[in-house]
Protein backbone atom coordinates (compact mmCIF):
# COMPACT_ATOMS: atom_id res chain seq x y z
CA UNK A 1 0.00 0.00 0.00
CA UNK A 2 1.35 3.59 -0.49
CA UNK A 3 2.07 5.19 2.59
CA UNK A 4 0.94 9.38 2.32
CA UNK A 5 3.66 11.88 2.18
CA UNK A 6 2.95 15.74 2.31
CA UNK A 7 0.62 17.32 4.49
CA UNK A 8 -2.32 17.48 2.10
CA UNK A 9 -2.34 13.60 1.29
CA UNK A 10 -1.68 12.72 5.46
CA UNK A 11 -4.60 15.75 6.11
CA UNK A 12 -7.12 13.29 3.51
CA UNK A 13 -5.80 9.95 4.63
CA UNK A 14 -6.90 11.17 8.26
CA UNK A 15 -9.84 12.56 7.11
CA UNK A 16 -11.25 9.46 5.03
CA UNK A 17 -10.11 7.64 8.30
CA UNK A 18 -12.90 9.21 10.51
CA UNK A 19 -16.08 8.14 9.49
CA UNK A 20 -14.72 4.37 8.86
CA UNK A 21 -13.40 4.52 12.70
CA UNK A 22 -16.80 6.06 13.70
CA UNK A 23 -18.93 3.97 12.24
CA UNK A 24 -16.36 0.81 13.63
CA UNK A 25 -16.71 2.14 17.27
CA UNK A 26 -20.12 2.86 17.08
CA UNK A 27 -21.02 -0.61 16.58
CA UNK A 28 -18.44 -1.73 19.27
CA UNK A 29 -20.34 0.50 21.96
CA UNK A 30 -23.42 -0.65 21.00
CA UNK A 31 -22.60 -5.06 21.16
CA UNK A 32 -20.54 -3.57 24.48
CA UNK A 33 -23.60 -2.39 26.08
CA UNK A 34 -25.95 -5.43 25.06
CA UNK A 35 -22.99 -8.07 26.23
CA UNK A 36 -21.65 -6.39 29.02
CA UNK A 37 -24.40 -6.45 31.51
CA UNK A 38 -24.38 -10.09 30.92
CA UNK A 39 -20.80 -11.06 31.24
CA UNK A 40 -21.00 -8.66 34.45
CA UNK A 41 -23.80 -10.41 35.91
CA UNK A 42 -22.29 -13.98 35.60
CA UNK A 43 -19.23 -13.26 36.75
CA UNK A 44 -19.72 -11.11 39.51
CA UNK A 45 -22.53 -13.31 40.71
CA UNK A 46 -20.80 -16.91 40.39
CA UNK A 47 -17.52 -15.15 41.91
CA UNK A 48 -19.42 -13.80 44.30
CA UNK A 49 -21.10 -17.14 45.45
CA UNK A 50 -17.63 -19.15 45.24
CA UNK A 51 -16.11 -16.61 47.39
CA UNK A 52 -18.62 -16.59 50.31
CA UNK A 53 -19.17 -20.05 50.12
CA UNK A 54 -15.44 -21.34 50.66
CA UNK A 55 -14.74 -18.28 53.02
CA UNK A 56 -15.23 -20.30 55.98
CA UNK A 57 -13.26 -23.26 55.05
CA UNK A 58 -10.43 -20.93 53.06
CA UNK A 59 -10.53 -18.93 56.74
CA UNK A 60 -9.95 -21.68 58.94
CA UNK A 61 -7.98 -24.35 56.77
CA UNK A 62 -5.46 -21.44 56.28
CA UNK A 63 -5.08 -20.56 59.75
CA UNK A 64 -4.81 -24.46 60.33
CA UNK A 65 -2.13 -24.67 57.89
CA UNK A 66 0.16 -22.36 59.06
CA UNK A 67 -0.44 -23.75 62.54
CA UNK A 68 1.05 -27.14 61.44
CA UNK A 69 3.39 -26.35 59.15
CA UNK A 70 7.43 -26.86 59.74
CA UNK A 71 8.25 -24.57 56.80
CA UNK A 72 8.00 -21.66 59.19
CA UNK A 73 9.94 -21.20 62.45
CA UNK A 74 8.30 -20.36 65.93
CA UNK A 75 8.32 -16.15 65.58
CA UNK A 76 7.43 -15.92 62.34
CA UNK A 77 4.97 -17.90 62.62
CA UNK A 78 3.41 -16.38 65.53
CA UNK A 79 3.64 -12.89 63.47
CA UNK A 80 1.86 -14.47 60.45
CA UNK A 81 -0.74 -15.50 62.39
CA UNK A 82 -1.73 -12.46 64.69
CA UNK A 83 -1.39 -10.65 60.86
CA UNK A 84 -3.41 -13.34 58.44
CA UNK A 85 -7.14 -12.49 59.63
CA UNK A 86 -6.74 -9.17 58.34
CA UNK A 87 -6.38 -10.29 54.72
CA UNK A 88 -9.01 -12.97 55.00
CA UNK A 89 -11.70 -10.75 56.69
CA UNK A 90 -10.96 -8.42 53.73
CA UNK A 91 -10.86 -11.34 50.69
CA UNK A 92 -14.74 -11.57 50.28
CA UNK A 93 -14.34 -7.73 50.00
CA UNK A 94 -11.49 -7.74 47.35
CA UNK A 95 -12.49 -10.28 45.48
CA UNK A 96 -15.98 -9.69 44.90
CA UNK A 97 -14.60 -5.58 44.03
CA UNK A 98 -11.95 -7.13 41.65
CA UNK A 99 -14.42 -9.30 39.98
CA UNK A 100 -16.95 -6.58 39.55
CA UNK A 101 -14.17 -4.95 37.37
CA UNK A 102 -12.94 -7.55 36.21
CA UNK A 103 -16.31 -8.36 34.69
CA UNK A 104 -17.05 -4.45 33.31
CA UNK A 105 -13.15 -4.43 32.00
CA UNK A 106 -14.10 -7.54 30.27
CA UNK A 107 -17.44 -7.40 29.15
CA UNK A 108 -17.22 -3.90 27.61
CA UNK A 109 -13.52 -4.03 26.02
CA UNK A 110 -13.98 -7.42 24.49
CA UNK A 111 -17.08 -6.97 22.32
CA UNK A 112 -15.27 -3.41 21.47
CA UNK A 113 -12.41 -5.12 20.22
CA UNK A 114 -13.50 -7.66 18.55
CA UNK A 115 -15.58 -5.53 16.18
CA UNK A 116 -12.26 -3.55 15.39
CA UNK A 117 -10.52 -6.98 14.53
CA UNK A 118 -12.59 -8.70 12.23
CA UNK A 119 -11.63 -5.69 9.50
CA UNK A 120 -8.18 -7.18 10.02
CA UNK A 121 -6.46 -8.89 7.37
CA UNK A 122 -7.14 -12.88 6.59
CA UNK A 123 -10.96 -12.26 7.83
CA UNK A 124 -13.60 -13.52 5.05
CA UNK A 125 -17.12 -11.69 5.27
CA UNK A 126 -16.15 -8.51 7.38
CA UNK A 127 -19.40 -7.27 7.55
CA UNK A 128 -20.70 -10.38 8.92
CA UNK A 129 -17.89 -10.49 11.81
CA UNK A 130 -18.13 -6.86 12.77
CA UNK A 131 -21.38 -7.79 13.88
CA UNK A 132 -20.76 -11.31 15.53
CA UNK A 133 -17.11 -11.20 16.83
CA UNK A 134 -17.65 -10.32 20.46
CA UNK A 135 -20.83 -11.42 21.62
CA UNK A 136 -21.76 -15.25 21.73
CA UNK A 137 -17.53 -15.40 22.45
CA UNK A 138 -17.25 -13.18 25.16
CA UNK A 139 -20.49 -14.73 27.32
CA UNK A 140 -18.76 -18.59 26.67
CA UNK A 141 -15.07 -16.30 27.88
CA UNK A 142 -16.85 -15.29 31.06
CA UNK A 143 -18.42 -18.84 31.44
CA UNK A 144 -14.65 -20.16 31.54
CA UNK A 145 -13.32 -17.38 33.88
CA UNK A 146 -15.75 -18.24 36.27
CA UNK A 147 -14.88 -22.29 35.67
CA UNK A 148 -11.36 -21.52 36.04
CA UNK A 149 -11.96 -19.05 39.21
CA UNK A 150 -13.54 -21.98 40.63
CA UNK A 151 -10.89 -24.45 39.96
CA UNK A 152 -8.32 -21.87 42.03
CA UNK A 153 -10.35 -21.91 44.95
CA UNK A 154 -11.41 -25.02 44.74
CA UNK A 155 -7.70 -26.75 44.05
CA UNK A 156 -4.95 -24.69 43.25
CA UNK A 157 -5.49 -23.10 46.93
CA UNK A 158 -5.42 -26.42 49.11
CA UNK A 159 -3.25 -27.63 46.57
CA UNK A 160 -0.56 -24.72 48.23
CA UNK A 161 -2.11 -25.01 51.46
CA UNK A 162 -1.50 -29.09 51.52
CA UNK A 163 2.19 -28.32 50.38
CA UNK A 164 2.94 -25.99 53.21
CA UNK A 165 1.58 -28.15 55.89
CA UNK A 166 3.45 -31.35 54.38
CA UNK A 167 6.59 -32.88 55.84
CA UNK A 168 9.92 -31.17 55.33
CA UNK A 169 13.06 -33.29 54.61
CA UNK A 170 15.11 -33.39 57.58
CA UNK A 171 17.93 -31.11 55.83
CA UNK A 172 15.99 -28.19 54.92
CA UNK A 173 15.51 -25.27 57.53
CA UNK A 174 12.67 -23.60 58.43
CA UNK A 175 12.02 -19.94 57.32
CA UNK A 176 12.51 -17.54 60.42
CA UNK A 177 13.40 -14.44 62.05
CA UNK A 178 15.10 -13.60 65.01
CA UNK A 179 13.03 -12.14 67.71
CA UNK A 180 15.17 -9.36 68.66
CA UNK A 181 15.40 -8.39 65.00
CA UNK A 182 11.37 -8.07 64.93
CA UNK A 183 11.02 -4.50 66.68
CA UNK A 184 12.93 -2.98 64.16
CA UNK A 185 11.19 -4.60 61.30
CA UNK A 186 8.14 -3.46 62.40
CA UNK A 187 9.15 0.13 63.04
CA UNK A 188 10.43 0.01 59.17
CA UNK A 189 7.70 -1.19 57.72
CA UNK A 190 5.30 0.99 59.85
CA UNK A 191 7.38 3.74 58.33
CA UNK A 192 7.78 2.35 54.98
CA UNK A 193 4.54 1.50 54.01
CA UNK A 194 2.97 5.57 54.35
CA UNK A 195 6.12 7.79 53.64
CA UNK A 196 6.71 5.09 49.92
CA UNK A 197 3.02 5.43 49.28
CA UNK A 198 2.54 8.99 49.82
CA UNK A 199 5.67 9.78 47.69
CA UNK A 200 5.53 7.12 45.09
CA UNK A 201 2.04 8.14 44.32
CA UNK A 202 2.52 11.96 44.17
CA UNK A 203 5.65 10.88 41.88
CA UNK A 204 2.68 8.89 39.69
CA UNK A 205 0.54 11.64 39.45
CA UNK A 206 3.33 14.35 39.16
CA UNK A 207 4.69 12.31 35.55
CA UNK A 208 0.78 10.98 34.22
CA UNK A 209 0.82 14.07 32.25
CA UNK A 210 3.60 13.56 30.39
CA UNK A 211 3.21 9.95 30.14
CA UNK A 212 -0.87 10.74 28.82
CA UNK A 213 0.53 13.52 26.15
CA UNK A 214 3.76 11.67 24.85
CA UNK A 215 1.14 8.98 24.24
CA UNK A 216 -1.12 10.82 22.79
CA UNK A 217 1.46 12.41 20.59
CA UNK A 218 3.30 8.88 19.81
CA UNK A 219 0.24 7.55 18.45
CA UNK A 220 -1.11 10.60 16.51
CA UNK A 221 2.19 10.33 14.32
CA UNK A 222 1.90 6.77 13.56
CA UNK A 223 -1.55 7.08 12.87
CA UNK A 224 -1.41 10.34 10.35
CA UNK A 225 2.12 9.31 9.06
CA UNK A 226 0.91 5.31 9.05
CA UNK A 227 4.23 4.53 10.80
CA UNK A 228 5.23 1.82 13.21
CA UNK A 229 2.27 -0.50 14.02
CA UNK A 230 0.01 1.47 12.08
CA UNK A 231 1.70 0.99 8.34
CA UNK A 232 -0.99 -1.63 7.29
CA UNK A 233 -4.57 0.03 6.43
CA UNK A 234 -6.42 -2.56 8.48
CA UNK A 235 -4.25 -1.44 12.15
CA UNK A 236 -5.46 2.21 11.65
CA UNK A 237 -9.02 1.39 13.18
CA UNK A 238 -6.58 0.49 16.41
CA UNK A 239 -4.55 3.58 16.48
CA UNK A 240 -8.05 5.38 16.93
CA UNK A 241 -9.17 3.24 18.93
CA UNK A 242 -5.84 3.11 21.71
CA UNK A 243 -5.95 7.23 21.41
CA UNK A 244 -9.57 6.85 22.96
CA UNK A 245 -8.46 4.20 25.52
CA UNK A 246 -4.68 5.73 26.62
CA UNK A 247 -5.96 7.85 29.48
CA UNK A 248 -7.61 4.48 30.84
CA UNK A 249 -4.04 2.90 30.19
CA UNK A 250 -2.67 5.88 32.22
CA UNK A 251 -5.25 5.48 35.02
CA UNK A 252 -3.92 2.14 35.29
CA UNK A 253 -0.45 2.65 35.40
CA UNK A 254 -1.25 5.00 38.25
CA UNK A 255 -3.02 2.62 39.95
CA UNK A 256 -0.43 -0.21 40.00
CA UNK A 257 1.99 2.51 41.05
CA UNK A 258 0.01 3.33 44.12
CA UNK A 259 -0.88 -0.49 44.55
CA UNK A 260 2.94 -1.49 44.55
CA UNK A 261 4.00 1.54 46.71
CA UNK A 262 2.17 -0.49 49.67
CA UNK A 263 4.30 -3.32 49.18
CA UNK A 264 7.94 -1.58 47.94
CA UNK A 265 7.12 0.17 51.54
CA UNK A 266 6.53 -3.06 53.71
CA UNK A 267 9.59 -4.27 51.98
CA UNK A 268 11.39 -2.33 54.03
CA UNK A 269 11.08 -4.97 57.30
CA UNK A 270 12.71 -7.08 54.67
CA UNK A 271 15.68 -5.57 54.38
CA UNK A 272 15.91 -4.22 57.86
CA UNK A 273 16.13 -8.33 58.75
CA UNK A 274 18.26 -9.02 55.96
CA UNK A 275 20.92 -6.40 56.49
CA UNK A 276 20.83 -6.13 60.53
CA UNK A 277 20.10 -2.48 60.40
CA UNK A 278 17.61 -0.16 60.88
CA UNK A 279 19.66 2.59 59.41
CA UNK A 280 19.48 0.49 56.19
CA UNK A 281 15.91 0.04 55.98
CA UNK A 282 15.37 3.55 56.52
CA UNK A 283 17.80 4.53 53.40
CA UNK A 284 16.02 1.68 51.55
CA UNK A 285 12.68 3.91 52.22
CA UNK A 286 14.54 6.73 50.30
CA UNK A 287 16.04 4.82 48.02
CA UNK A 288 13.16 3.54 46.29
CA UNK A 289 11.47 6.25 45.46
CA UNK A 290 14.85 7.32 43.52
CA UNK A 291 14.66 4.37 41.68
CA UNK A 292 10.90 4.63 40.71
CA UNK A 293 11.49 8.09 39.65
CA UNK A 294 14.19 6.71 37.28
CA UNK A 295 12.77 3.79 36.17
CA UNK A 296 9.35 5.93 35.00
CA UNK A 297 12.00 8.16 33.39
CA UNK A 298 13.59 5.55 31.30
CA UNK A 299 10.08 4.39 30.34
CA UNK A 300 8.61 7.77 29.04
CA UNK A 301 12.26 8.69 27.82
CA UNK A 302 12.96 11.46 29.77
CA UNK A 303 16.28 12.77 31.69
CA UNK A 304 18.47 9.52 32.68
CA UNK A 305 18.57 8.87 36.50
CA UNK A 306 16.61 10.91 39.30
CA UNK A 307 17.83 14.34 40.87
CA UNK A 308 16.10 12.07 43.93
CA UNK A 309 18.72 10.93 46.44
CA UNK A 310 19.46 7.53 46.81
CA UNK A 311 21.66 5.86 50.16
CA UNK A 312 23.51 2.81 50.21
CA UNK A 313 21.03 0.06 51.50
CA UNK A 314 23.20 -2.81 51.38
CA UNK A 315 26.18 -3.30 53.36
CA UNK A 316 26.77 -7.09 54.06
CA UNK A 317 27.89 -7.67 50.68
CA UNK A 318 30.99 -8.75 49.04
CA UNK A 319 32.73 -5.06 47.59
CA UNK A 320 33.71 -6.84 44.26
CA UNK A 321 30.73 -9.22 43.94
CA UNK A 322 28.67 -5.68 44.01
CA UNK A 323 31.35 -3.93 41.70
CA UNK A 324 30.80 -6.92 39.23
CA UNK A 325 26.90 -7.22 39.77
CA UNK A 326 26.71 -3.57 38.94
CA UNK A 327 28.88 -3.53 35.91
CA UNK A 328 26.57 -5.74 34.77
CA UNK A 329 23.64 -4.33 35.16
CA UNK A 330 24.57 -1.19 33.62
CA UNK A 331 26.42 -3.38 30.54
CA UNK A 332 22.42 -5.10 30.47
CA UNK A 333 20.68 -1.50 30.73
CA UNK A 334 22.84 -0.41 28.04
CA UNK A 335 22.22 -3.07 25.63
CA UNK A 336 18.58 -2.77 26.17
CA UNK A 337 18.95 0.61 25.69
CA UNK A 338 20.98 0.33 22.72
CA UNK A 339 18.57 -2.79 21.38
CA UNK A 340 15.12 -0.79 22.51
CA UNK A 341 16.71 2.30 20.30
CA UNK A 342 17.69 0.45 17.51
CA UNK A 343 14.18 -1.80 17.18
CA UNK A 344 12.78 2.26 17.40
CA UNK A 345 14.43 3.37 14.16
CA UNK A 346 13.45 -0.52 12.57
CA UNK A 347 9.79 0.50 12.79
CA UNK A 348 9.97 4.13 12.49
CA UNK A 349 12.49 5.07 10.32
CA UNK A 350 12.54 1.84 7.89
CA UNK A 351 8.69 1.62 8.32
CA UNK A 352 8.53 -1.57 9.23
CA UNK A 353 5.57 -3.36 10.32
CA UNK A 354 5.35 -5.31 14.15
CA UNK A 355 4.54 -8.55 11.88
CA UNK A 356 8.33 -8.40 10.48
CA UNK A 357 10.26 -7.66 13.83
CA UNK A 358 11.20 -11.19 15.67
CA UNK A 359 8.69 -13.25 16.21
CA UNK A 360 7.65 -13.38 20.02
CA UNK A 361 6.00 -16.33 21.31
CA UNK A 362 2.81 -15.92 23.46
CA UNK A 363 2.10 -17.82 26.71
CA UNK A 364 -0.96 -19.04 25.12
CA UNK A 365 1.34 -20.30 21.97
CA UNK A 366 3.37 -22.43 24.25
CA UNK A 367 0.41 -23.58 26.79
CA UNK A 368 -0.89 -24.87 23.55
CA UNK A 369 1.80 -26.74 22.56
CA UNK A 370 1.66 -28.15 26.01
CA UNK A 371 -1.56 -29.72 25.93
CA UNK A 372 -1.46 -30.87 22.21
CA UNK A 373 2.03 -32.76 23.14
CA UNK A 374 0.07 -34.24 25.95
CA UNK A 375 -2.67 -35.29 23.39
CA UNK A 376 -0.28 -36.81 21.42
CA UNK A 377 1.63 -39.11 24.13
CA UNK A 378 -1.90 -39.82 26.19
CA UNK A 379 -2.42 -41.55 22.89
CA UNK A 380 0.60 -43.10 22.25
CA UNK A 381 0.66 -44.49 26.13
CA UNK A 382 -2.77 -45.95 25.93
CA UNK A 383 -1.50 -47.53 22.79
CA UNK A 384 1.36 -49.23 24.88
CA UNK A 385 -0.78 -49.84 27.87
CA UNK A 386 1.18 -47.62 30.14
CA UNK A 387 -2.08 -45.66 30.80
CA UNK A 388 -5.58 -47.68 30.77
CA UNK A 389 -9.28 -46.53 31.18
CA UNK A 390 -9.21 -47.28 34.69
CA UNK A 391 -6.19 -44.89 35.07
CA UNK A 392 -9.27 -42.53 33.20
CA UNK A 393 -11.98 -42.94 35.30
CA UNK A 394 -10.27 -42.53 38.03
CA UNK A 395 -9.33 -39.08 37.17
CA UNK A 396 -12.48 -38.47 36.13
CA UNK A 397 -15.06 -39.82 38.49
CA UNK A 398 -12.97 -39.16 41.47
CA UNK A 399 -10.87 -36.75 40.68
CA UNK A 400 -7.64 -38.43 40.98
CA UNK A 401 -5.72 -37.46 38.49
CA UNK A 402 -1.88 -37.67 39.97
CA UNK A 403 -1.04 -40.09 37.46
CA UNK A 404 -2.19 -38.32 34.67
CA UNK A 405 -2.24 -34.60 35.87
CA UNK A 406 1.37 -35.02 36.85
CA UNK A 407 3.35 -37.96 34.75
CA UNK A 408 2.10 -36.98 31.62
CA UNK A 409 2.72 -33.60 30.95
CA UNK A 410 6.28 -34.61 32.86
CA UNK A 411 6.72 -36.87 29.94
CA UNK A 412 5.64 -34.64 27.23
CA UNK A 413 8.22 -32.25 28.32
CA UNK A 414 10.85 -34.40 28.96
CA UNK A 415 10.29 -36.00 25.56
CA UNK A 416 10.87 -32.02 24.12
CA UNK A 417 14.00 -31.86 27.01
CA UNK A 418 15.85 -35.08 24.77
CA UNK A 419 14.97 -34.13 21.39
CA UNK A 420 16.31 -30.49 22.06
CA UNK A 421 19.59 -32.29 23.67
CA UNK A 422 19.75 -34.44 20.36
CA UNK A 423 19.57 -31.32 18.08
CA UNK A 424 22.19 -29.48 19.62
CA UNK A 425 19.08 -26.67 19.83
CA UNK A 426 19.88 -23.16 22.11
CA UNK A 427 16.33 -23.30 22.95
CA UNK A 428 13.69 -25.83 23.48
CA UNK A 429 12.54 -27.96 20.34
CA UNK A 430 8.15 -27.60 20.94
CA UNK A 431 7.96 -29.16 17.26
CA UNK A 432 9.83 -29.87 13.93
CA UNK A 433 9.79 -26.26 12.63
CA UNK A 434 9.45 -24.16 16.20
CA UNK A 435 12.43 -23.35 18.66
CA UNK A 436 11.52 -21.94 21.91
CA UNK A 437 14.86 -19.67 22.52
CA UNK A 438 15.58 -16.87 25.52
CA UNK A 439 15.43 -14.25 22.47
CA UNK A 440 11.73 -14.96 21.53
CA UNK A 441 9.83 -16.86 24.93
CA UNK A 442 6.98 -14.76 26.11
CA UNK A 443 8.15 -11.72 28.26
CA UNK A 444 6.01 -13.10 31.37
CA UNK A 445 8.39 -13.14 34.76
CA UNK A 446 5.84 -16.19 36.01
CA UNK A 447 6.72 -17.87 32.90
CA UNK A 448 9.87 -17.64 32.81
CA UNK A 449 10.18 -19.43 36.14
CA UNK A 450 9.27 -22.31 34.63
CA UNK A 451 11.26 -21.86 31.01
CA UNK A 452 14.46 -21.11 32.91
CA UNK A 453 14.86 -24.60 34.91
CA UNK A 454 13.96 -26.87 31.27
CA UNK A 455 16.85 -25.16 29.86
CA UNK A 456 18.95 -25.89 32.71
CA UNK A 457 17.51 -29.43 32.53
CA UNK A 458 18.30 -29.45 28.48
CA UNK A 459 21.94 -28.72 29.26
CA UNK A 460 22.09 -31.61 32.36
CA UNK A 461 20.50 -34.56 30.03
CA UNK A 462 22.64 -33.15 26.96
CA UNK A 463 25.90 -33.75 29.14
CA UNK A 464 24.44 -37.60 29.85
CA UNK A 465 24.37 -38.70 25.97
CA UNK A 466 21.11 -40.86 26.27
CA UNK A 467 21.01 -43.52 23.77
CA UNK A 468 17.97 -45.18 22.36
CA UNK A 469 17.31 -47.99 24.94
CA UNK A 470 17.03 -45.97 27.85
CA UNK A 471 14.99 -42.86 26.01
CA UNK A 472 11.92 -45.93 25.46
CA UNK A 473 13.24 -47.17 29.19
CA UNK A 474 12.37 -43.27 30.43
CA UNK A 475 8.39 -43.66 29.30
CA UNK A 476 8.51 -46.69 31.53
CA UNK A 477 10.00 -45.02 34.25
CA UNK A 478 8.44 -42.13 34.53
CA UNK A 479 4.46 -43.40 34.20
CA UNK A 480 5.11 -46.12 36.76
CA UNK A 481 7.94 -45.56 38.92
CA UNK A 482 7.84 -43.13 42.17
CA UNK A 483 11.54 -42.07 41.40
CA UNK A 484 11.06 -40.63 45.11
CA UNK A 485 14.54 -42.74 46.55
CA UNK A 486 16.95 -44.33 44.25
CA UNK A 487 15.87 -47.90 45.28
CA UNK A 488 12.67 -47.24 43.12
CA UNK A 489 14.50 -47.81 39.83
CA UNK A 490 15.75 -50.97 40.91
CA UNK A 491 13.44 -53.44 39.16
CA UNK A 492 12.38 -50.80 36.78
CA UNK A 493 14.38 -51.97 33.62
CA UNK A 494 16.74 -49.61 33.21
CA UNK A 495 19.45 -50.40 31.04
CA UNK A 496 22.06 -48.68 32.55
CA UNK A 497 23.99 -50.20 35.97
CA UNK A 498 25.53 -46.88 36.37
CA UNK A 499 23.92 -45.50 40.24
CA UNK A 500 25.06 -41.98 39.83
CA UNK A 501 23.60 -41.91 36.61
CA UNK A 502 20.39 -42.96 37.67
CA UNK A 503 20.54 -39.98 40.13
CA UNK A 504 21.05 -37.86 37.85
CA UNK A 505 17.84 -39.45 35.49
CA UNK A 506 15.87 -38.94 38.62
CA UNK A 507 16.28 -35.86 40.21
CA UNK A 508 15.97 -34.42 36.68
CA UNK A 509 12.53 -36.48 37.00
CA UNK A 510 11.79 -35.55 39.89
CA UNK A 511 11.96 -31.58 39.12
CA UNK A 512 10.02 -32.05 36.64
CA UNK A 513 7.30 -33.27 37.96
CA UNK A 514 7.34 -30.50 40.60
CA UNK A 515 7.23 -28.09 37.86
CA UNK A 516 4.58 -29.44 36.61
CA UNK A 517 2.45 -29.60 39.82
CA UNK A 518 3.15 -25.91 40.24
CA UNK A 519 2.02 -25.47 36.43
CA UNK A 520 -1.45 -27.78 37.38
CA UNK A 521 -2.11 -24.79 40.13
CA UNK A 522 -2.53 -22.57 36.87
CA UNK A 523 -6.73 -22.32 36.78
CA UNK A 524 -6.43 -22.78 32.83
CA UNK A 525 -4.66 -26.22 33.58
CA UNK A 526 -7.42 -27.72 35.39
CA UNK A 527 -9.99 -26.99 33.19
CA UNK A 528 -8.05 -28.02 29.77
CA UNK A 529 -6.72 -30.82 31.18
CA UNK A 530 -10.09 -32.00 32.12
CA UNK A 531 -11.09 -32.03 28.51
CA UNK A 532 -7.54 -33.77 27.12
CA UNK A 533 -8.73 -36.88 29.79
CA UNK A 534 -12.55 -36.43 28.62
CA UNK A 535 -11.25 -36.81 24.87
CA UNK A 536 -8.89 -39.59 25.70
CA UNK A 537 -11.59 -41.55 27.68
CA UNK A 538 -13.91 -41.09 24.48
CA UNK A 539 -11.34 -42.65 22.48
CA UNK A 540 -10.02 -45.36 24.79
CA UNK A 541 -13.52 -46.79 25.06
CA UNK A 542 -13.69 -46.26 21.40
CA UNK A 543 -10.83 -48.63 21.07
CA UNK A 544 -12.18 -51.34 23.56
CA UNK A 545 -15.40 -51.48 21.43
CA UNK A 546 -13.40 -51.87 18.21
CA UNK A 547 -11.45 -54.70 19.71
CA UNK A 548 -14.95 -56.00 20.96
CA UNK A 549 -16.28 -55.75 17.69
CA UNK A 550 -13.71 -57.47 16.14
CA UNK A 551 -13.44 -60.18 18.77
CA UNK A 552 -17.07 -60.61 18.22
CA UNK A 553 -17.11 -61.06 14.78
CA UNK A 554 -14.70 -63.78 14.50
CA UNK A 555 -15.91 -65.41 17.41
CA UNK A 556 -19.91 -65.27 15.45
CA UNK A 557 -18.10 -66.41 12.25
CA UNK A 558 -16.05 -69.62 14.10
CA UNK A 559 -20.02 -69.94 15.65
CA UNK A 560 -21.49 -69.39 12.12
CA UNK A 561 -18.94 -72.25 10.64
CA UNK A 562 -19.86 -75.10 13.57
CA UNK A 563 -23.30 -74.18 13.04
CA UNK A 564 -23.46 -74.39 9.57
CA UNK A 565 -21.08 -78.06 9.54
CA UNK A 566 -23.92 -79.20 12.07
CA UNK A 567 -26.74 -78.49 10.47
CA UNK A 568 -28.05 -75.79 12.95
CA UNK A 569 -28.97 -71.83 12.01
CA UNK A 570 -26.81 -69.22 11.31
CA UNK A 571 -27.10 -66.39 14.45
CA UNK A 572 -27.31 -62.77 13.75
CA UNK A 573 -23.89 -61.46 13.41
CA UNK A 574 -25.46 -57.35 13.51
CA UNK A 575 -25.87 -57.93 17.09
CA UNK A 576 -22.46 -57.20 18.06
CA UNK A 577 -22.88 -53.73 16.25
CA UNK A 578 -25.96 -53.03 17.92
CA UNK A 579 -24.32 -53.31 21.36
CA UNK A 580 -21.29 -51.16 19.92
CA UNK A 581 -23.38 -48.41 19.01
CA UNK A 582 -25.49 -48.72 22.25
CA UNK A 583 -21.98 -48.37 24.05
CA UNK A 584 -20.70 -45.67 22.21
CA UNK A 585 -24.26 -43.41 23.19
CA UNK A 586 -23.51 -44.20 26.70
CA UNK A 587 -20.13 -42.66 26.62
CA UNK A 588 -21.14 -40.07 25.07
CA UNK A 589 -23.78 -38.87 27.20
CA UNK A 590 -21.48 -39.52 30.10
CA UNK A 591 -18.80 -37.13 28.99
Amino acid sequence: MKVPVGFLEKLWSFLSFLPYFFLLFILGLLKAAIIGPIVVGIILTANSAVIIGLWPAHFLWTLYCVVRTKRIGPVLKIVVLIALPGPLILWPIVGILVSLLGGIGYGFFTPLIATFEAVGENVANKCYHCFVDGSLSTIRGSCMAVQDFTDFCFHSYFSFMDELSEKVPKDEKPIDIKLSKLPSCLLASLIGVPVDTLLISALALWKSPFMLFKGWKRLLEDLIGREGPFLETVCVPFAGLAILLWPLGVIGAIVAAIISSFFLGLYAGVIVHQEDSLRMGLAYIVSVISLFDEYVNDLLYLREGSCLPRPSYRQNMNSNQERKKSGDNDNNDLRIRREGSLNAKLVSERSRTLKKAIQQYKPVQVWDWLFKSCEVNGRILLRDGLIDIKDIEECIMRGNCKKLGIKLPAWSILQCLIASAKSNSSGLMISDDLELTRMNSPRDKVFDWFIAPLLIMKEQIKKLQLDTHEEISLKKVVMEVKNEKPEDWDNSGFPSGDNVRKAQLQAIIRRLQGIVASMSRIPTFRRRFRNLVKMLYIEAIQAKISADHIGGIIKSSYGSIDSIKSGGDIKDRDETVDVSRQKKHEVADLV
